[in-house]
């Protein structure tokens, strides 16, 4: 089974707005370009993972109702932010952690759910 594009951005820029929020509940007030950058990177890790692996052997759930693509989207998520984060120090570095932890737990929560 595989996925149309809109059916795969619907599920990134799901996933993006969610991290939008986490990253608004956590990193301190005033900051909006990291708590922008954490979701509109979320959405674009989420999307390129799901539309380049977007094929029947990766999509069909081996251990039900979970597939690869499921787990490794968030995995992919966790490696941007985590670079992102290393190129743009966070001002709060433990804040940003629990960002990071946060958004890559809503990308395979909401991956699970919508695809």
């Amino acid at each position: 089974m595989i996925f149309s594009a809109v059916h795969i951005g619907l599920t990134a820029l799901t996933t993006g707005l969610f991290a939008l929020a986490a990253a608004a509940w956590r990193l301190p007030r005033g900051h909006w370009r990291h708590m922008l950058a954490v979701g509109v990177l979320t959405a674009v890790a989420v999307f390129m993972w799901r539309i380049s692996a977007n094929m029947p052997q990766l999509n069909d759930d081996g251990l039900r109702p979970f597939s690869a693509n499921d787990w490794a989207a968030p995995v992919l998520t966790y490696v941007v932010l985590s670079v992102y984060g290393d190129l743009v120090p966070p001002a709060d570095p433990a804040r940003y952690r629990q960002t990071k932890a946060l958004t890559t737990m809503l990308a395979l929560v909401i991956n699970v759910i919508t695809i």
